[in-house]
């Protein structure tokens, strides 16, 4: 019989990151659902699987909050596998606002991936069993979008700081990936939609179909299936991999003589 694991997805309040920690609890495992909203954990309570979900409320950019994390989820049981889902999505144009409220704008999202890497590997090396991070990255790495600076730019420096740590650690048994996702379907896109106009709702589901070929948003158990082979010994040969997760946004190449 396989060993029981365990696994800390930080912002697994909601969405994606729920999604993950939904997937990676299995028939035995354990999770660690790290999210500074203590109304987004409220649903752990009516859980099925409810007794093998452990909540940790706070920022994941706190390194001690982080560490208290690694430390639950490890208490647990082994711990294998570390999901860095957290995000913000500020807005910001350079010519407006202070250089250095932007660099910190940066750093927020940047923030919340380093700390989660450093408290996962401090684990790893301490237990010396090795493990696996997958940091969610976006397709706003590659392409960014109007207003978004401080978010791709964070994004960017995230699949880099995947290569950097894969390259450094891999010879400890740690293996660390991302998933450059594209439009997923969450309850965040679903305010916004129902915010709109319906004229401008049907533009926008237009515009998915010719930006994403499968001609849809993503659904966040479709990232989640992805994230339980990346944590897998399935993958046990993928280390230092930015894997496009988007319908085929990446390969979609626009052109006005298209048709």
């Amino acid at each position: 019989m396989t060993a029981v694991s365990s696994f800390v997805v930080t912002g697994g309040g909601g969405g994606i990151g729920r999604a993950v920690a939904d997937r990676l609890l299995g028939d035995r495992d354990l999770v660690v659902v790290l999210d500074r909203d203590p109304a987004a954990l409220g649903w752990i309570d009516g859980h099925p699987s409810g007794s093998r979900i452990i909540p940790v409320l706070g920022d994941a950019t706190d390194q001690a909050v982080a560490e208290r994390a690694a430390r639950t989820a490890a208490s647990a049981a082994p711990l294998r596998g570390w999901v860095n889902n957290a995000a913000v999505f500020p807005v910001a144009w350079l010519h407006e606002t202070p250089a250095v409220e932007v660099s910190r704008l940066i750093r927020r999202n940047l923030d919340l991936t380093l700390t989660g890497c450093a408290a996962a590997l401090g684990t790893f090396l301490s237990a010396g069993t090795g493990g696996a991070i997958v940091n969610i990255s976006s397709h706003q790495a590659q392409r960014a979008v109007r207003g978004a600076l401080p978010y791709a730019t964070a994004k960017a420096a995230i699949e880099g700081l995947t290569r950097a740590l894969a390259v450094d650690y891999g010879q400890f048994g740690v293996r660390v990936n991302a998933l450059a996702l594209g439009s997923i379907a969450t309850e965040r896109s679903a305010a916004y939609l129902g915010n709109l106009p319906e004229a401008d709702r049907l533009a926008f589901h237009r515009e998915i179909g010719r930006l994403q070929p499968l001609g849809r948003m993503g659904r966040p158990d479709e990232v989640a299936e992805v994230v339980a082979f990346l944590v897998s010994e399935a993958a046990g040969f993928v280390n230092g991999a930015i894997i496009p997760l988007d319908g085929g946004r990446s390969a979609v190449g626009r052109d006005p003589e298209e048709a």
